[in-house]
């Protein structure tokens, strides 16, 4: 489920005196996601906590709970298989969240009066609308079903009831008595640091991080959007206390859709990060990731139809970048994420993307690169801080600007609409700015609630209609308050 594109879930307690050291120090570990979530109720009723046990403010995670998770969501105790839980046990959550919210879009294409969209009296206005509305619905369940084989099951739909499947994942843990090697397989969430899964805001744009959808204007490559749940297979392992994590996933180039709708290729996934004691400040982390992968351009075609699952011609791509988790006392923590993207010259000029089951005439073979293609890079940063000013109450803040570094049009400028000479250098940039205000009125191991305010802007230059006006910059805005609750 996802309001902008996702959603997710659950809390906290206190352990013995080991931990409560622990969490006092990382109370404000930073995790997130967009609208699907990977913690539940059900997981701090198996084991008798308080969803602050593992979560800053549900659903984002704190040191305890990223440990519990990498795991295989076992404490390692006599608890962890389902043998001896209460026959009516059943660990299921669901989610949704009643909102009011307002969005406004500036320079939005209108005719003002009859005459069609190229008439003279076409205009440009900024379009307003607001009311109440619901999120998606998400039905949660995960565990284990003997000690060290664990499985996560997420039924998801949007807003109108339409369901798909956004997990789907059984795990082997600690194999061979080992932390250092767990293989997953199924449809899961790449090992980002920054959780979009776990994300705390739920606006269209502000609830998923565009640092990890982010596509240039015009191109065809939906396959490197490292937010998205993909298919495949995953091995990971860390140290007995989590400080030293690795991960390396090879998923089929999808995007996460089912039924082999493109062709055969793949992409993989890498991570690593070690996290360092700082003494009063914290547990701080660094990490780099790298998504490296390949994905079709062209389609075979019958009776001059495009074959779906039929994609020929594979071009490369990549997403590579550091993240950090920074402490600065009990009360305030930082997260970065930087990234570096690049595609292959022929996405760059649409070709790739498999839309609806069928494809444009730029996928057809026979085809060629106009004058001045050339492959489009760019790079982004993310900055998101936090204020937690009790386990209940916790501000948040974002940042993230992304920018291009070479246009996919070195000479025609096709995409923006031009007559003719290069893209602008400043084309499709994006900068959005995220705050907002969470308040938890209480924390138990049956369910969870969140009064959840939130506000988003987000500006991308160029990409307005121009009707003779030049470059014209879109801005969109959103005010969106509501209940986030589980059970």
């Amino acid at each position: 489920m996802r309001m902008g594109k996702q959603l997710r879930l659950c809390g906290k307690a206190p352990w013995g005196k080991h931990f409560l050291t622990a969490a006092l120090v990382l109370v404000f570990l930073i995790l997130s996601g967009s609208q699907n979530a990977n913690a539940i109720p059900a997981f701090a009723r198996k084991y008798g906590l308080r969803c602050s046990a593992c979560h800053e403010s549900w659903p984002m995670l704190n040191y305890f709970g990223q440990k519990f998770k990498d795991n295989g969501y076992q404490l390692m105790n006599d608890r962890d298989a389902p043998i001896w839980q209460n026959p009516g046990y059943w660990p299921v959550t669901f989610r949704i969240i009643p909102i009011w919210h307002r969005v406004s879009t500036g320079k939005v294409l209108v005719d003002t009066y009859p005459g069609g969209v190229n008439s003279p009296n076409s205009a440009v206005q900024r379009v307003t609308t607001s009311g109440f509305d619901l999120s998606g619905l998400d039905f949660h369940t995960g565990g284990t079903l003997e000690k060290n084989f664990s499985f996560y099951v997420l039924p998801s739909s949007d807003a109108t009831g339409s369901f798909h499947f956004e997990t789907v994942m059984a795990r082997l843990d600690n194999l061979f008595g080992s932390p250092w090697l767990n293989l997953k397989l199924g449809k899961f969430e790449l090992d980002n640091l920054l959780s979009e899964k776990r994300i705390l805001t739920l606006t269209g744009n502000g609830g998923i991080y565009q640092l990890y959808h982010f596509i240039p204007v015009g191109d065809g490559n939906i396959f490197g959007q490292m937010g998205d749940n993909q298919l495949g297979v995953e091995v990971m392992g860390h140290s007995w206390n989590d400080r030293t994590r690795y991960s390396a996933a090879l998923i089929s180039s999808v995007d996460g859709n089912v039924g082999l709708p493109y062709g055969s290729a793949y992409t993989g996934f890498f991570t690593f990060s070690q996290a360092f004691d700082t003494g009063k400040l914290g547990v701080d982390r660094i990490g780099a990731y790298a998504m490296i992968g390949e994905a079709p351009t062209y389609y075979l075609t019958q009776a001059g139809t495009p074959l779906a699952g039929s994609g020929i011609t594979n071009k490369g791509f990549n997403r590579e970048g550091f993240v950090g988790q920074f402490y600065f006392g009990q009360h305030v923590d930082l997260q970065v994420v930087t990234q570096h993207g690049s595609d292959n010259v022929w996405f760059g000029q649409g070709y790739g993307d498999l839309i609806g089951g069928t494809v444009s005439g730029n996928n057809l073979p026979g085809t060629g690169l106009p004058t001045g293609a050339q492959a489009p890079s760019w790079n982004g940063v993310l900055f998101e801080p936090h204020y937690v000013f009790s386990p209940q109450l916790i501000l948040i803040g974002r940042y993230e600007t992304i920018r291009m570094s070479k246009q996919a049009n070195g000479a025609a400028c096709v995409a923006c609409g031009g007559s003719g000479g290069p893209s602008a250098s400043n084309f499709g940039n994006i900068s959005t700015y995220t705050v907002g205000m969470r308040y938890n009125p209480f924390m138990t191991s049956r369910a969870g609630f969140a009064w959840h305010n939130e506000y988003n802007w987000l500006h991308q230059d160029g990409t307005g209609p121009t009707l003779g006006l030049g470059t014209v910059n879109i801005n969109t805005s959103e005010f969106l308050t509501g209940f986030d609750f589980d059970f």
